[in-house]
């Protein structure tokens, strides 16, 4: 699902030398996983594969084309276009069932539900990531999965931090993450939870530290969008640490991030969070320009949370503003967001800064109805903090207006009466310390009745608590310095190498280098040092040697381990690869191994005329060459050499270039060195799990299908029946056996309908055209049985021209018209045979529900309703055929022997009214006859 870069680089290097089928897997798999780093080239790697897909058999290349839909669909969605996004990747799902093609269909579903989350729509995004999971466990991707879970567990986070912790604490305990196994991408969604978990119980110092864990392994998986907004969530919480200069530069660092990639939506929630951090450190104007910016981006996606969260500081920032009308509209805007987004945050909230806005505007009354709503509105939620908040405000509407007592007050003075509940309730809360502010409200109002005793024991708890508050504050800044620095510890090698490329560059500019070409050197450094492969550094280092200087010969020397040797790791010389090479470092003719033994750079200039000394067998004499030692620190890993045809190539300016790539090539192939052995072992782990897993889909996929009709097998249906079936007895499952009745009656449609289907006289095809003819009538069934029933329904070929559908979450009591959309679809229309002739057929139809009894949902098993839905299609046949029948309960079944008296005596238990025949027959249906059993059922109990 998300791939390390450094896989990335080795399948990238490894791209060119592909052909044919392999080239197309690996277009696609880098497409893939491109999708979000780099969506340009996501796109155009999709072009180059598209028309190689025939090379492949039609049902890879229908999950290939599937897939590039997919990446399609994730590049609309991420530019803000959620219906063409919606759109292609619905159309990608409904290939990926299909095909069966269960981790397609999880991923589709993952990005709907993200899809969903932009639009607003929480209850469908649940449920789509609910499907996911299940899908990808259907898929034998457990690591999937949990990732699919992890974010379900951080948006229930949203909604109750309390139930998110009782479903999803114990599966996703804090050291999860650290498993040594568990997949980076894993992992960093196992601790983004931890961190929003955190962050929502006011533990900002453990939550900035979960959160930067979360942030590295999004950066390091290709999980930009997730990166981006992990930062901003980061810069949240050093702003809770009031550490506001760490805040800004990750607000800076994910905006960074953002504004190259055009999504609004990344980009949207980035101005935003920068700017209340901003509107937090007084720059108020400032602040107004980015949260205007972020809600112009943001309001094609209305529907999302970042969307809502825009409107509350829009709200908070009007009112700092003194802009009373704005807080107003941008309060009420957040209270319908809030109702829609099902987030009683949003909606307590935005009750109390309407509250605020109205009593600036001088409308009291109206105030003080929105404050007491915000009031019952946490009071309903058990939410204590919001409780104090919107006492609070109520307070301050009684000390700004005069306004009628409220009733059952107690206090002297409506103001004293509300700040007495929320100190009552503050003292309450374990571990909270009631804030300074209250009790100097407290206070002055304890004073102003005369009450003076009272007043100054107060204002000394006040004190107390500013104290406290102090200390927290001191506390909170020392959490966000540890963090801070224990994230300085942790940084690679890799970072420090980066550094020093920096620094290079910085060196470079003292020798007159020009603004542009630091520029152009400084990103080339960032690239060449981002890799952490060999070869990957090589090709970087060969394209912009020749991007920058004129180079006929390029080529790089290693250190063999002994010290003793150079050999040439690599070498290329007018677009040609050059032989092996390798010299002693004590080899008085090398100029590489004189190079290295000096450790400084060596420039030689030829004359045209004369003889090329030391000319290497098989290479070009050049009369330019430059030779520069590879250095990190005191230790020389190889040298680098480039050489050309031109006389005096390489002047000041080159020598600065070709001097500062070798430092950045000598930091990237250090780096690269040490993960060297551990990629090799990974490659070699990868490759064998590859291969063992397109082997199981292979073989898993032919044992489950059908090879002539492409539907279902009965193994198929053995393996999924159970899950379906306790899927619709826990519709039953009603914990108020008061409201039973009502229960069942609104899931009458989650039953489950079992369709026994055959077609009529079928031997006589095979009899009079032949076998063909036989196999071209029941593929041409299987065509006309998708039409009638539903993607989601199971389409089993039982045997010869006999199929079995189990139509899942369907009314009982509309079956009998699928049955007959079966029985016109069959006897409506010819059938085409091989020679171009034609031939009607009818079928016979026989069903039963599942449950049979559904006041007694266990009463027969579903092996036991599918011998019911073959005795339906025994009562078809033997009264006429093209017909249907299906056998019913009724309020006089009697529970007792009910399945051994039906297959026994069912003409008595027809007649005593204790089952009901249902069919189209119009003349009497024959009941009576030696009936076959279907082989599922082991008794007849």
């Amino acid at each position: 699902m998300f791939a390390l870069d450094e896989q990335l680089v080795r399948w990238d290097a490894e791209l060119p030398s592909l052909q044919g089928d392999v080239r197309l897997l690996r277009l696609a798999e880098l497409a893939w996983q491109l999708r979000q780093r780099d969506v340009a080239r996501a796109r155009r790697l999709i072009a180059e594969a598209a028309p190689l897909l025939p090379l492949v058999d039609a049902q890879e290349a229908s999950a290939l084309a599937a897939r590039f839909m997919l990446i399609e669909a994730e590049a609309q969605w991420l530019h803000g276009e959620l219906d063409a996004g919606q759109a292609q990747a619905a159309q990608a799902l409904h290939a990926f069932e299909q095909l069966g093609d269960m981790l397609g269909c999880a991923d589709a579903h993952w990005l709907q539900a993200w899809i969903a989350t932009d639009r607003g729509d929480s209850a469908t995004s649940d449920a789509e990531l609910a499907i996911a999971s299940a899908d990808a466990r259907a898929g034998g991707d457990l690591s999937r999965a949990d990732i699919i879970d992890a974010a379900a567990a951080i948006f229930s986070v949203f909604h109750s931090l309390q139930q998110a912790n009782q479903r999803w604490g114990q599966r996703f305990a804090p050291d999860a993450a650290l498993a040594p196994a568990i997949h980076p991408a894993v992992s960093g969604w196992i601790s983004d939870y931890h961190g929003i978990s955190a962050f929502q119980a006011a533990d900002f110092g453990y939550a900035v530290g979960r959160l930067m864990v979360a942030f590295e392994a999004a950066m390091a998986t290709g999980q930009v969008r997730r990166a981006i907004i992990i930062a901003t969530n980061i810069g949240n919480g050093f702003t809770s640490l009031n550490a506001h200069d760490a805040a800004l530069e990750w607000m800076q660092r994910g905006l960074a991030l953002a504004r190259p990639t055009g999504w609004p939506m990344s980009i949207g929630s980035c101005l935003m969070q920068t700017a209340e951090t901003l509107r937090q450190l007084g720059q108020r104007e400032a602040a107004q320009e980015l949260l205007h910016e972020a809600i112009h981006l943001l309001s094609p996606l209305s529907g999302s949370r970042a969307y809502a969260v825009s409107l509350e500081y829009q709200g908070d920032l009007a009112l700092d503003l003194g802009d009373a009308q704005g807080a107003l509209r941008s309060f009420t805007m957040l209270e319908q967001r809030g109702d829609s987004l099902g987030q009683s945050d949003f909606k307590s909230g935005a009750r109390r800064g309407q509250a605020h806005a109205l009593s600036q505007l001088d409308r009291p009354q109206d105030a003080l109805s929105v404050a007491l709503s915000a009031l019952s509105l946490a009071s309903e939620h058990g939410d204590l903090y919001n409780q104090i908040a919107a006492l609070r405000v109520l307070a301050q509407i009684h000390a700004r207006h005069r306004l009628p007592q409220p009733i059952g007050m107690a206090a002297a003075n409506a103001v004293l009466h509300y700040l007495q509940l929320a100190m009552t309730l503050a003292s309450g809360i374990a571990g909270y310390a009631v804030p300074a502010a209250l009790l100097d409200a407290a206070a002055r109002e304890y004073a102003a009745t005369g009450d003076y005793a009272r007043a100054y024991e107060i204002s000394v708890q006040a004190s107390a608590a500013r104290d406290k508050t102090h200390s927290q504050e001191a506390t909170n800044r020392a959490i966000a310095m540890q963090v801070q620095h224990q994230t300085e510890r942790a940084q690679t090698e890799g970072e420090h190498h980066r550094q020093l490329a920096q620094a290079e560059a910085q060196r470079a500019e003292v020798l007159q280098r020009t603004n542009a070409m630091l520029a152009h050197l400084s990103a080339i450094g960032q690239e060449i040092t981002a890799h952490l492969d060999a070869a990957a550094v090589f090709r970087a280092l060969d394209r912009h040697v020749h991007g920058l200087l004129d180079a006929t010969h390029f080529s790089i020397f290693l250190l063999e381990p002994d010290g003793e040797y150079l050999r040439c790791a690599f070498g290329i010389e007018a677009g040609r690869e050059l032989p092996p090479s390798r010299f002693a470092l004590s080899d008085p003719n090398a100029n590489s191994a004189r190079c290295v033994r000096e450790r400084r750079e060596i420039v030689i200039e030829l004359d045209e005329s004369g003889s090329t000394p030391n000319l290497i067998p098989g290479t070009l004499p050049t009369l330019s060459l430059l030779f520069a030692p590879l250095t990190v620190g005191e230790r020389v890993l190889g040298v680098m050499t480039v050489q050309s045809l031109l006389a005096l190539a390489y002047g000041e300016r080159e020598r600065l270039i070709f001097r500062t790539l070798c430092a950045y090539g000598a930091i990237a192939l250090d780096n690269a060195s040490a993960y060297r052995q551990v990629a090799a072992t990974q490659a070699q782990l990868l490759e064998k799990n590859v291969e063992l897993e397109r082997a199981y889909k292979a073989l898993e996929e032919v044992s489950l299908t059908d090879q002539l009709t492409g539907l279902r097998n009965r193994r198929f249906f053995l393996q999924h029946v159970d899950a379906d079936v306790a899927m619709a007895l826990r519709q039953y499952d009603c914990p108020d056996p008061q409201g039973a009745d009502q229960e069942r009656m609104a899931c009458m449609d989650k039953d489950l309908v079992f369709f026994m289907v055959d077609l009529d006289h079928f031997k006589e095809v095979n009899d009079r055209y032949g076998h063909a003819a036989g196999d071209a009538v029941l593929v041409q069934m299987q065509e006309r049985l998708r039409e009638v029933f539903r993607e989601s329904d199971y389409l089993i070929r039982w045997g010869g021209e006999e199929f079995l559908v189990l139509a899942r979450a369907t009314d009982r009591e509309e079956a009998k018209v699928v049955a007959e959309r079966i029985r016109s679809a069959v006897a409506l229309r010819e059938f085409i045979l091989p020679d171009g002739g034609t031939l009607r057929k009818t079928c016979s139809i026989g069903y039963a529900c599942f449950p049979f009894l559904p006041s007694q949902p266990r009463l027969l098993s579903w092996s036991q309703v599918v011998e019911l839905a073959d005795m339906g299609l025994y009562i078809a046949k033997h009264s006429g055929r093209n017909a249907w029948a299906a056998l019913y309960s009724t309020p006089a079944t009697q529970p007792e022997g009910l399945f051994p008296r039906m297959m026994q005596q069912l003409e008595q238990t027809v007649a005593s009214g204790e089952v009901k025949v249902v069919t189209n027959l119009v003349q009497p249906p024959k009941l009576s006859g030696e009936r076959r059993r279907v082989g599922l059922s082991s008794d007849l109990a």
